[in-house]
C-alpha cells in the first residue's frame, strides 16, 4: 500500500504518536526498531487485542495515558516491549529489548492480517449481523505466543476469572523479567517453560492455585518447546499435539489456538457461560454446549468469530448466570 493511502483504521481514539518518554523516573530509551503498519481493512485494535490481556492488571500489558498499547513478550531472540500506538497513517510500532525485530515482524499477524473472513455470512441472524455491522474492525488475532495463551488457560479451569487472572497476575510479576524499554516498572516478560516447570509448590499455593492445575502447567512446560512448534503446524495437527498433555482438554486447547494460533473455528465447549451467552443472544433462552454447538454449525469455519461478536457486543447486556466456579485462595 502507498503511504498516502487510506489506512482502513476506524478506532474511537485517534491520538498522535507521542514521542517516547519515561514512565518511572529512567532517561527515555530510542527504541530499537520501528515501523507502521497500514491494515488493508477497517482496524479495531483494542478488540482485536482484547483476548490476549488477562484482566487489567496483567503485567504483561499497560495502557500509557495518550493511548498507546504496550506489550511485553519473550521471543526466540530474548525479551522485547511493543508499543503500538494507532494514528491517521496507521498503526505506528516501536519495540525495544533483543527481540525488537522479530517483536514488530509479528505485529501484521497480531493485528489479525492472516485472518481470513470469507465464507463468513452475517446475515444467517439478525443478532450476528448487527453485531458484524458495529464492529467492523474485530479482526482474529494470531498472537503467535503459545505459553502466554495456555499457561493462563490452564489457570482459568473451573474456577472464577478473576482469581486466574490474580494467579497469572502474581505468578509473572514475581518470577517473570522485567520488561525492557521506558515502560513502568511493574511490567513483566514472562517467564519461559524451564521456570513454569521448576516452580516450587509454596509458589503455587501462595497463588492460589491448587494441586491439579499445577501439575496440568508443569507438564505443559516440561514439551513447552514442542508445543511452540504449533504456531507452524495445519490446525488440526496443532489440536492433537495440544491434547496429548494430560489435563489438556478440548476447552483449554481452543482457548488456546484461538488466541495463539489464529484459530477462527475454536468453540471453548466446557464453559457453561459461553453456552448460556450464546443461547441468549441467539434464541433468548440459555442453553448447554450441545445446543450452542447447533446454534454456531451454519457458521462452521468461523464459530469463533461468531463468538468474538457475540462477547464483545452483547456480554454487557445478558443476565447473568450460576452457579458460579468455585473461588481459588491461597492455600497454605
Amino acid at each position: 500500500m502507498p503511504p498516502d493511502a487510506p489506512t482502513g483504521i476506524r478506532e474511537a481514539h485517534t491520538g498522535r504518536v507521542l514521542p517516547d518518554t519515561a514512565t518511572d523516573g529512567a532517561r527515555p530509551q530510542a527504541p530499537g526498531r520501528t515501523d507502521v503498519y497500514r491494515p488493508a481493512e477497517r482496524l479495531d485494535v483494542r478488540r482485536t487485542l482484547a483476548p490476549l490481556r488477562r484482566g487489567t492488571g496483567d503485567p504483561c500489558w499497560w495502557t500509557a495515558p495518550d493511548g498507546a498499547l504496550w506489550h511485553a513478550l519473550a521471543t526466540p531472540d530474548g525479551p522485547a516491549t511493543r508499543r503500538l500506538a494507532v494514528a491517521r497513517d496507521g498503526v505506528h510500532v516501536a519495540a525495544w529489548g533483543p527481540g525488537a525485530e522479530r517483536a514488530v515482524a509479528a505485529v501484521p499477524a497480531l493485528l489479525g492480517a492472516h485472518d481470513d473472513p470469507s465464507g463468513f455470512d452475517p446475515s444467517l441472524h439478525p443478532v450476528v449481523r448487527d453485531a458484524h455491522r458495529r464492529v467492523p474492525g474485530l479482526r482474529l488475532t494470531t498472537g503467535g505466543d503459545v505459553l502466554a495463551a495456555l499457561v493462563p488457560a490452564v489457570l482459568e479451569q473451573r474456577v472464577v476469572g478473576a482469581d486466574a487472572r490474580a494467579a497469572w497476575r502474581r505468578l509473572v510479576t514475581r518470577h517473570g523479567s522485567p520488561a525492557p524499554g521506558p515502560v513502568p516498572a511493574t511490567m513483566r516478560v514472562p517467564p519461559p517453560w524451564s521456570t513454569w516447570r521448576d516452580l516450587p509448590v509454596w509458589e503455587w499455593r501462595q497463588a492460589g492455585v491448587d494441586d491439579q492445575r499445577s501439575s496440568t502447567v508443569q507438564r505443559v512446560a516440561t514439551v513447552g518447546r514442542r508445543l511452540d512448534e504449533t504456531v507452524t503446524m495445519p490446525l488440526p495437527d496443532a489440536r492433537r499435539r495440544l491434547l496429548a498433555v494430560r489435563g489438556v482438554g478440548p476447552w483449554t486447547v481452543a482457548e488456546t489456538t484461538s488466541r495463539a494460533l489464529g484459530d477462527a473455528d475454536a468453540v471453548s465447549v466446557g464453559d457453561f457461560h459461553l453456552a448460556h451467552l450464546v443461547g441468549w443472544a441467539l434464541t433468548g433462552r440459555r442453553t448447554d454446549d450441545d445446543g450452542m454447538l447447533e446454534l454456531l454449525e451454519p457458521w462452521r469455519g468461523h464459530r469463533q468469530r461468531v463468538v468474538r461478536l457475540i462477547e464483545t457486543t452483547t456480554a454487557g447486556r445478558a443476565p447473568r448466570f450460576g452457579p458460579r466456579s468455585p473461588r481459588a485462595i491461597p492455600l497454605r
